[in-house]
C-alpha cells in the first residue's frame, strides 16, 4: 500500500504599506507564498505548485499577485525596511548589514 498525497505550507514573505484596492484605506499588507507539495509516505518530495497572495491586515481582503510581481513586491519591502530604519529581516529577506553606529543616518536625522 502506498500512501501519497499533497501538503500546502503558507510563508510570509514580507509586510508592505500599500492602499487598499478594497478598503482604500492605507494599510500594511501581508506577502504571503502557498506551496504544495507532493508527499510519499508523508516526506515532501517536490514542489507542485507556489501561489503568492497579499491581505490587508485593515479589512482582510486577500488579492492574488502575480509571479512577475513578486520581485518588485520584496524589493519594494527592502526599501520600505532601509527607510524607516527597522532591521529585523521578515522571512525570505536576507537581513541588511545595520548602519554605522559611529556616524547617524543623514536621512534619519533629517527626518526629525
Amino acid at each position: 500500500m502506498i500512501i501519497w498525497g499533497w501538503r500546502s505550507q503558507i510563508q510570509q514573505l514580507a509586510m508592505l504599506t500599500l492602499v487598499c484596492g478594497y478598503c482604500r484605506n492605507p494599510a500594511a499588507h501581508a506577502l504571503r507564498a502557498t506551496i504544495t507539495k507532493f508527499t510519499l509516505f508523508f516526506i515532501p518530495l517536490f514542489t507542485t505548485s507556489t501561489r503568492h497572495e497579499m491581505q490587508c491586515t485593515c479589512c482582510g481582503a486577500v488579492s492574488y499577485v502575480p509571479p512577475h510581481h513578486v520581485n518588485e513586491l520584496l524589493g519594494r519591502a527592502r526599501q520600505e525596511s532601509a527607510q524607516t530604519g527597522h532591521y529585523g529581516p521578515g522571512p525570505g529577506i536576507p537581513n541588511p548589514a545595520p548602519p554605522n553606529m559611529a556616524q547617524p543616518n543623514a536621512s534619519w536625522s533629517q527626518q526629525r
